[in-house]
């Protein structure tokens, strides 16, 4: 069996599966509580980049802490939607319904359900987080990427997530989203690089249901 689908089961939690790095920021990333920082014009053009996709899709390559890889489709569509479609071989789906994250686990038949505030990826999903006011810049050597992390000190529990953004006039606001970092609560974290994006693509509500496979129907 995968082994990653293996960690991601004894782990027992999505976050788990899809608290996500860029390789040289997840570095950056530590456990103690976002400082005091002045506003911002690159966190305020990133935030804004953010609220300026409808939709998103976009191939990822996701990686455990143990340096092993698995790749996907995202399909994004704001506000609060999201889908990991796994690669052939990997029986995991992870669906945002705009309310709450599920992992269908379709070997085994099992679902899990968080909501989508209460996790790292409520930065990128959740339409009532308030963004600017938890994100803190993070040194970066290139003034063409910006990586920004957004946790919340008085909710150590939902974790962090550190978001690299890349200058690009075809980008909604003109940065594009190349990767993130989600930081559980218990410190554990996964890498998911994007690439191929399409913006602005038709998205169907559909494509955000699930097969419940407790009972082979679906869950709306």
């Amino acid at each position: 069996m995968n082994t990653i689908l293996t960690t991601f089961r004894k782990m027992g939690r999505p976050l788990a599966a899809i608290s996500l790095v860029l390789g040289t920021a997840g570095a950056a990333i530590a456990p103690a509580s976002v400082a005091a920082q002045a506003p911002s014009p690159d966190i305020d053009r990133a935030v804004a980049a953010l609220r300026a996709i409808t939709t998103l899709k976009a191939n990822f390559v996701q990686t455990d802490r143990s340096g092993q890889n698995i790749s996907g489709v995202l399909t994004m569509k704001r506000p609060g939607k999201i889908r990991f479609q796994y690669q052939k071989g990997i029986p995991l789906l992870i669906v945002g319904d705009g309310r709450a994250l599920t992992m269908i686990d379709y070997e085994v038949r099992q679902v899990q359900r968080w909501p989508i505030g209460n996790s790292p990826l409520g930065a990128l999903l959740d339409p009532k987080k308030d963004v600017a006011r938890f994100a803190k810049l993070l040194p970066t050597p290139d003034r063409n990427v910006i990586s920004l992390q957004v946790r919340d000190p008085k909710h150590p529990e939902y974790g962090a997530i550190t978001m690299i953004f890349v200058r690009n006039g075809a980008a909604p606001g003109g940065l594009q989203l190349d990767s993130w970092v989600a930081l559980d609560s218990q410190n554990k974290r996964t890498t998911i690089r994007l690439n191929g994006h399409q913006y602005g693509l038709a998205v169907a509500d559909s494509t955000f249901k699930w097969t419940d496979p407790r009972r082979n129907a679906s869950n709306r």
